[in-house]
């Protein structure tokens, strides 16, 4: 069963001070996962549904989630990854051309860098590991 976004498509237009897109519940639901990812050794306490349960580590992961978001549309994205990586690309004979997305990070996932201090400052990144 795939979690609810950290962030609704009402937040979302707050957040960017302009109506949200047609597809923001999907685009909403994929930031939701690269911020998942990013946090993947995050501490910081959830209910039964994973849900945080701080109101300001929530708010930190809603504000997070929109950033990637407007990160994707100022970029022209979708947010798959697919039209990041070439700013070019032929087929016969193969050519490719200048990379325009930036490398993604430790986790895997290129994080948007507002979206990435927003975390930092929640104190949600970098994670460590901790031994009980």
């Amino acid at each position: 069963m795939a979690r609810r976004p950290y962030a609704t498509p009402e937040q979302l237009a707050a957040w960017a001070g302009t109506a949200a897109p047609d597809d923001a519940e999907r685009l909403l639901a994929r930031a939701s996962e690269d911020i998942d990812s990013a946090l993947l050794t995050a501490v910081y306490a959830v209910d039964a549904d994973g849900d945080p349960t701080d109101p300001v580590t929530a708010e930190a992961l809603a504000r997070a989630t929109c950033a990637q978001v407007e990160y994707w549309l100022a970029a022209g994205t979708d947010g798959t990854g697919a039209g990041d990586h070439w700013d070019s690309v032929s087929i016969g004979p193969v050519s490719l051309s200048g990379r325009t997305a930036r490398p993604p990070g430790a986790t895997g996932v290129e994080l948007a860098p507002r979206a990435d201090r927003i975390l930092r400052r929640a104190g949600l990144t970098p994670g460590r590991v901790i031994a009980w």
